[in-house]
């Protein structure tokens, strides 16, 4: 069986190589637009570089997740109250329109912009070299084709991500727009989540009605902007299936002394494979808890559970709970509902039996909707080092040599990259093979599964194509005239 274990540091070897690699390209001249036609050398950035920490008060933050009232005094004097560092616009991207009179915050068309952005432009299925996977970080040309449509220069503008009406999955939204962003090099000082829905900007008192508008701006579709002209390499924010594979226990036990925190976003129900409810109950049906025609249900060993609607105050317009308590979950610590982190046993860990500090938090759920709300809370407000592991349940499930519909087995028995072996998973097969989907299988032998991050690393260095898309997100950029 061919060996895939690689050191967990592989991504930021292959990182600095590639910036080596950057230092040496030279610009081809000529012409005023030069955008992305000179790649920039690359700055490689950790998990834990990338990792941003809140104030204790939202108030006080201008990057990363910020309050109402932040982006209110922004708006009403832009040019004069823009962060440090920040000299372009401001740009709100907002997943929906607002409830009725709340539609969008107000743009004023000169300094600042907003925008609607449906949730396709977030996302793309692409292959990983090994299987194709929906939902994934969208590739060069997509993201440049958004930084055409809406005119943002990555460098310079303040982006902004915003829910319009609040709800758990505009929430999962605006964390995917705040990891797309940062994955590909944004720097931290240029991007902020808003916390909380329009509407409750006002009932909270940050806004007013005045500050919204019942129509966004319209796309400019003229932007010169790509992201080869963003000096970072984010590219550690992405866990592939391979880097699982490697940070997996041989055991289904949280082990406290490896530096791995493996987050599941899920209900504990999916978590469990139905043998555990949220309310502690077993549910009459496990197949109930499956998804996406998936092969079985369960969970990668060694991970940890808790549900991300903990993150949130669905009351309060979907907003993140204090600093404070969700530092009290990373901790071990049970809240007023008896919500904490859940093991195996379906126990909770207990005080000091969850994360550790100096951890790596691997965040997941069925697609990374669900963990970009956990993923926001650890590494946007509580400045933990999280990795995304952006293919998810769908593709780890995918990964076996259980029979889909049409009669064969997903995975050959002998590929490397199974992972419904006891030594990865703790599952339940689904109860037929006709309840399987067949997934596209790119090649079972693949000798990495890290073709999305490294075509995406080629790609910043004008050095790639298209980063192996298959589907979905927006066009492509134009091209570079320096070649590659």
């Amino acid at each position: 069986m061919r060996d895939i274990s690689l050191s967990s540091t592989h991504w930021l070897r292959s990182a600095v190589l590639g910036s080596a690699v950057a230092l040496a390209l030279v610009g081809c001249g000529g012409g005023e637009d030069t955008s992305g036609a000179n790649p920039v050398a690359q700055n490689v950035h950790t998990p834990a570089q990338i990792a941003q920490e809140s104030a204790d008060n939202y108030n006080d933050n201008v990057n990363g997740l910020i309050t109402g009232a932040t982006l209110k005094r922004w708006m009403g004097d832009w040019v004069n109250q823009r962060p440090p560092g920040v000299t372009g616009k401001l740009v709100i991207l907002q997943s929906s329109a607002g409830p009725e009179g709340f539609e969008f915050v107000k743009p004023d068309n000169k300094t600042v912009f907003t925008y609607q952005v449906p949730t396709s432009e977030w996302v793309q299925t692409r292959s990983n070299g090994v299987i194709q996977t929906v939902s994934m970080v969208p590739d060069g040309p997509t993201i440049d084709a958004l930084l055409k449509k809406y005119g943002i220069d990555p460098n310079n503008d303040m982006i902004v991500c915003s829910m319009g009406t609040g709800s758990f999955s505009l929430a999962m939204n605006q964390g995917r727009c705040w990891y797309m962003f940062r994955y590909w090099g944004l720097d931290k000082k240029n991007l902020a989540i808003l916390n909380g829905s329009n509407d409750w900007q006002v009932t909270s008192g940050a806004m007013t009605a005045a500050d919204f508008a019942a129509t966004a701006s319209n796309p400019p579709n003229n932007g010169i902007w790509s992201v080869r002209d963003v000096p970072n390499d984010n590219t550690a924010l992405q866990a592939s299936v391979e880097d699982m594979i490697n940070v997996v226990t041989s055991s289904d036990v949280n082990d406290l002394t490896d530096g791995v925190f493996i987050w599941d976003a899920r209900s504990i129900d999916q978590y469990s494979a139905g043998e555990i409810d949220e309310n502690g109950n077993v549910p009459a049906n496990y197949m109930s808890t499956f998804q996406n025609s998936g092969s079985r249900q369960g969970h990668p060993n060694g991970t940890l559970q808790l549900n991300y609607v903990n993150m949130l105050l669905a009351a309060q317009g979907y907003s993140y709970k204090p600093k404070s308590q969700l530092m009290a979950y990373l901790d071990g610590q049970v809240d007023a509902a008896g919500k904490g982190f859940s093991d195996s046993t379906y126990q909770h860990v207990g005080v000091g039996n969850a994360y550790q500090p100096g951890d790596t938090i691997y965040a997941y759920c069925e697609t990374t909707f669900r963990a970009m709300i956990t993923g926001v809370a650890s590494a946007v407000i509580l400045g933990k080092p999280t990795r995304f592991y952006d293919g998810a349940m769908v593709e780890w499930n995918s990964l076996s040599s259980i029979v889909a519909a049409d009669g064969n087995p997903i995975l050959p028995a002998d590929s490397p990259w199974r992972t419904d072996l006891a030594s990865r998973s703790y599952f339940k097969p689904a109860s037929s093979p006709l309840l399987i989907a067949t997934r596209q299988i790119t090649d079972p032998y693949a000798a990495t599964a890290n073709k999305i991050i490294n075509d995406d690393r080629a790609y910043k260095l004008g050095t790639g194509g298209n980063g192996g898309s298959t589907g979905g997100g927006g066009g492509g950029a134009p091209s570079n005239p320096c070649g590659g």
